[in-house]
C-alpha cells in the first residue's frame, strides 16, 4: 500500500504579517497532484490541519476544496487533529465525510476504531490518534497520571488491543500528534510542556508498522517507522535550513517500509542574515538572498540609523529585524534576551525568584507551585480551545 504523509498544514496562518493564503493553495495542488500520479493508496494528515480553532473563512473554503478533490480522485484520507485544531469543529460531518472516503479522527474515545483499507496483500488497519491534551483526556483513558506519556500508552494499548483481535495479516498504520523524544523542534511550534516534560519515547507506539507524527515542523525519521512529515512551508525563520518536504510510504506485505521524501513548492526562500548594517548592504556573497524573505541580525554597537528602510533597498523583503549589539559577556548591557534564550518559562520564574532573594533560588515546596500555577494556564488555554 502506498500512503502519502503530510502534517501541520496550519491553514490560515501568516508569515510575518505576510498572507501564506496563495502558497497554501500551491501546497495542496501539489498534494492532489502527487496523489493522482503517484497513484497513492491513501493520504494521511497527522493534525493541525488550521492554525487556530477558529479559522477564517479563506482557510475553510482552502480545506473544503482539497477534500473535495481528493474524493473526486478517489483517494481515501485518513486526518487527525491537532493541538492547534479545534478538534470538535474539525469533526463535524466526519460520518458524512466518511462515506465519500475522507476519515476525520477527533474524538479521543474512538482512537481504537480504525479506518481500514485493503490492498492486494490484505488489510491494513488505520488508528487515528488526535492530540491528547492529558489533563482534558486522562480519565477517558484510565490513565495513571495527566501526562503525554501516559495518556498516549494508554491509548496505544487500546490500539495494540484491537489489533491483535485482528487477523495476523493485518498491517497498521497510527497518526499521532505529539512531541516524540529524539525529534528536532523549531520556533514555530507552540509548547506543549506539562510538568516540564514535552516528549514522549518513540517506544510509545512499538507493534505497529509505521507511526505517522504530526507536531514538529521538520521532516525527520526518528526511527525508521516513526516519522514526521513536517510542514509544508516554513512558518518560522527557524525553519531556514528545512527541506519542506512529505513522505511516501510504501508499505508491503510483511509491513516492512520504503520511505521516499516529496519536496513541497517553496513560495520563497529563507535567510538568515547576521553582521554590522554596512556589511550586509555591501558584502557581495548576499546577492542570492535579495529576493529571500529576510531576517536580519544587527551587530552594531550603536544602533544605526533607518535600518530597515537601508536593508529593504537591498534586500527588499525583509521582515524581520533584530538586533543584538556586539557586547562582552561582562558587559552589564548585554541583552536580556540572550539571557533568556534557550530557557523555559519554569527557568525563567525560578531565576526570578532567586534575583529578587538576592541569589535564593526556590525550594522543592516553591517549585511545584511555580510548576502547578504554568500547567494550570496551560490547561486553562485548552480547555479555552476546546469550547470556543
Amino acid at each position: 500500500m502506498r500512503i502519502l504523509h503530510t502534517s501541520d498544514w496550519h491553514l490560515g496562518r501568516s508569515f510575518h504579517r505576510v498572507s501564506l493564503f496563495d502558497a497554501q493553495a500551491a501546497f495542496l495542488d501539489h498534494l492532489v497532484a502527487t496523489a493522482r500520479a503517484r497513484e497513492v493508496d491513501a493520504v494521511v494528515v497527522a493534525g493541525d490541519v488550521y492554525d487556530r480553532a477558529v479559522p477564517p473563512l479563506s482557510a475553510v473554503e482552502l480545506f473544503d476544496r482539497a477534500l473535495h478533490r481528493l474524493a473526486a480522485a478517489g483517494v481515501p484520507t485518513v486526518m487527525i487533529s491537532g493541538n492547534h485544531d479545534s478538534a470538535r469543529r474539525l469533526g463535524v460531518g466526519a460520518g458524512l465525510m466518511g462515506r465519500a472516503g475522507i476519515h476525520l479522527r477527533t474524538d479521543p474515545a474512538q482512537c481504537a476504531t480504525p479506518v481500514v483499507l485493503r490492498d492486494d496483500h490484505g488489510d491494513v488497519a488505520f488508528y487515528g490518534l488526535p492530540y491528547l491534551e492529558p489533563a482534558l483526556v486522562k480519565d477517558v483513558f484510565k490513565a495513571e497520571r495527566a501526562g503525554h506519556e501516559a495518556v498516549l500508552t494508554a491509548a496505544m494499548d487500546r490500539v495494540r488491543a484491537d489489533l491483535a483481535t485482528r487477523p495476523d495479516s493485518t498491517r497498521s498504520v497510527v497518526l499521532a500528534h505529539a512531541f516524540v523524544a529524539g525529534g528536532e523542534p523549531s520556533d514555530s511550534e507552540r509548547d506543549i510542556t506539562i510538568g516540564g516534560v514535552a516528549a514522549v519515547p518513540a517506544g510509545v507506539f512499538a507493534g505497529v508498522d509505521y507511526t505517522a507524527l504530526g507536531h514538529l515542523h521538520g521532516c525527520q525519521a526518528v526511527t525508521e517507522r516513526v516519522r514526521y512529515s513536517g510542514s509544508p512551508l516554513a512558518y518560522s525563520f527557524s525553519e531556514a535550513a528545512h527541506r519542506k518536504t512529505m513522505w511516501l510510504i510504501d508499505l508491503d506485505a510483511t509491513g516492512t517500509i520504503a520511505a521516499e521524501r516529496i519536496d513541497c513548492p517553496v513560495p520563497r526562500p529563507l535567510a538568515r542574515l547576521r553582521g554590522r548594517l554596512d556589511a550586509l548592504l555591501d558584502d557581495p556573497a548576499l546577492t542570492r538572498h535579495e529576493e529571500a524573505w529576510v531576517e536580519a541580525t544587527l551587530t552594531d554597537p550603536v544602533r544605526p540609523a533607518e535600518p530597515m528602510a537601508r536593508l529593504t533597498d537591498r534586500f527588499p523583503h525583509t521582515l524581520s529585524l533584530v538586533f543584538e549589539p556586539e557586547r562582552t559577556a561582562e558587559d552589564p548591557l548585554a541583552s536580556y534576551a540572550q539571557r533568556l534564550r534557550g530557557r523555559d518559562d519554569q527557568q525563567i520564574a525560578e531565576d526570578f525568584v532567586a534575583h529578587v532573594r538576592g541569589g535564593n533560588g526556590a525550594d522543592e515546596r516553591e517549585r511545584t507551585v511555580l510548576r502547578g500555577a504554568f500547567e494550570h494556564v496551560r490547561v486553562d488555554d485548552a480547555v479555552h480551545e476546546v469550547n470556543r
